[in-house]
């Protein structure tokens, strides 16, 4: 025994008996917890007495926490709170101001216990320390439309990236440059102001003229976002050099021409931009459909129906121009994610690209119509009802992720207005990664009409929701340049194991009168037969 206790105290080591390896932390938040240049504080408001599927969640959070302390030494220090703990109702108000101020929203989460439903207002918050710096970190994901029990399992599997990409934000370090194209009808920065905000949290972003600036070499990525006027060749060449020698780009095109003036007055017709990115796309693997997709799970428009007094009356109307995307692949870019809002989108097909790894990334749902150009709109189709016979097509992708090492759309052809040869491969070119979605407004955000400021990302007024369009941007961005890996712990599964409920409910007390009986029998009969031995023992004497 001593000379295990030496073995163990010489030798560090833990073992995962879980299938899924829940408890195991991944190489890449290992190595960012073992190297902490500061100290880190997790203070976790999720303290206190919550029902059994809450207490799981709860639960989980400690678990990592400590796995990560693990790892992190004397550098982690993590707290819970519990913000309902004052005993009276004034400081627990005072409490929820301060969580409030913090932007700490709470959730009413609801579950089935027993039979019955339960209800639990909770913080479902984490903030992070390091230094001077501070960040939230919301603890509570995965889809809204699942069940609760599968929501709360999709957030436990996130809970090791959400805790570790945090830290890593917030330590000091190079932040990697990003370069939002500019010059061609992009979105203006009011239009992406959530959009730059959210990226300068972690990266350097600036705003890029390709007919101004010589090259690209300087940028890790490139986001074209809602282009209206054509590229030329010169700048389309910058756009493709860059990315042939292991760049990354991120494309939100529309290629159809919308006009929601037009369409609400008259109606028109919608015929396909003329951006000159068709052939650069072509070469790199995937083709934008000159059309338009309807989808019975839609986004709302306000349309006037009526007349209170001298005042009309305007009620949000479901429009299938406006798909609601709740359909994803299992790739760390999407996984868990709720849904995202589209407008105006059109379906994406690959063609043949050597080298080239083409993961579709989000889908339509089942029931998806498809208009192929010229496409005729008027907002007064809303006022229709859908005919479900028509939405037959299903699951069309409209995002596209590309792998790999592209190869150069001006091979072997001469540099735009010089006659410099280009060659037909790049030597020491990098792979690269190129994320395309046919949907110019994913990224561009809603302006407050009393202050014209920006709502967040994905924030619909009509709905009053806010959908996962700045989650998933951030997780591209994140998957693309991300050098330690770090990201593909988002791809971490646990897998639900559910009792049967009907099971439970049939044989819950036999099964109850088991576990507590069959001990004390044992007890029981242990004691009888040491009884026996002993008075058979000394019966002699």
């Amino acid at each position: 025994m001593l000379l295990l206790n030496f073995v163990g105290q010489q030798f560090f080591f833990r073992l995962d008996l879980t299938q899924e390896k829940r408890y195991t932390m991944s190489p890449a938040t290992k190595q960012l917890l073992e190297k902490l240049p500061e100290p880190v504080t997790v203070t976790v408001y999720l303290d206190g007495d919550f029902p059994p599927a809450f207490r799981r969640l709860q639960q989980s959070v400690r678990e990592t926490l400590n796995e990560m302390q693990v790892y992190g030494g004397s550098k982690l220090h993590y707290v819970f709170l519990d913000p309902s703990a004052a005993t009276t109702e004034q400081d627990r108000n005072k409490t929820y101001q301060a969580l409030f101020k913090k932007g700490l929203r709470p959730t009413n989460l609801a579950a089935t216990e027993n039979g019955k439903r339960v209800e639990k207002i909770i913080f479902p918050w984490a903030t992070i320390a390091v230094g001077a710096k501070e960040k939230n970190v919301l603890l509570l994901r995965g889809n809204q439309a699942a069940p609760s029990d599968v929501r709360l399992n999709q957030s436990i599997e996130g809970l090791e990236y959400e805790l570790a990409n945090t830290i890593q934000e917030l330590e000091p370090g190079r932040r990697k440059r990003i370069g939002v194209v500019d010059g061609h009808g992009e979105l203006n920065n009011a239009e992406a102001g959530d959009l730059l905000g959210s990226l300068q949290e972690r990266y350097d972003v600036y705003r890029v003229k390709l007919d101004v600036v010589p090259d690209l070499r300087a940028l890790d990525a490139v986001i074209i976002a809602r282009p209206t006027t054509p590229y030329t060749e010169p700048e389309k060449f910058k756009l493709d050099q860059f990315i042939t020698n292991g760049g990354n780009a991120l494309f939100f095109v529309d290629e159809m021409r919308v006009s929601l003036d037009s369409a609400a007055r008259t109606g028109m017709l919608s015929f396909p931009y003329q951006l000159n990115l068709e052939d650069l796309l072509f070469k790199y693997g995937v083709r934008i459909n000159p059309d338009l997709l309807l989808d019975l799970n839609s986004g709302v428009i306000p349309l006037v129906t009526g007349n209170v007094g001298d005042k009309p009356q305007v009620e949000p109307m479901p429009w299938q121009f406006y798909p609601l995307i709740n359909q994803f692949s299992k790739h760390p870019i999407t996984r868990n994610l709720d849904a995202v809002y589209t407008k105006f989108v059109s379906s994406i097909d690959t063609v043949k690209a050597t080298g080239i790894r083409k993961t579709p990334l989000m889908f339509t749902s089942r029931y998806t119509r498809v208009l192929p150009s010229p496409v005729p709109i008027n907002l007064n189709d809303a006022r229709l009802e859908p005919d479900p016979k028509l939405y037959k097509q299903a699951f069309k992708p409209v995002g596209y992720l590309l792998e790999g090492q592209f190869k150069s759309l001006y091979a072997n052809r001469a540099k735009p207005g010089t006659t410099q040869f280009q060659p037909a491969t790049t030597p020491g070119a990098k792979p690269g990664k190129v994320l395309i979605v046919s949907d110019g407004d994913f990224v561009r955000s809603e302006l407050d009409p009393k202050t014209g400021r920006p709502f967040r990302l994905g924030f619909d007024r009509l709905a009053n929701t806010e959908f996962a369009n700045r989650e998933l941007v951030l997780n591209a961005v994140d998957y693309m340049l991300d050098e330690t890996g770090l990201i593909a712990v988002r791809g971490k599964q646990i897998t639900l194991r559910p009792l049967d409920k009907m099971k439970v409910a049939e044989q819950g007390r036999r099964w109850q009168a088991l576990n507590i009986g069959a001990p004390l029998v044992l007890l029981g009969l242990f004691g009888l037969v040491r009884a026996w031995r002993r008075k058979r023992r000394y019966a002699s004497f």
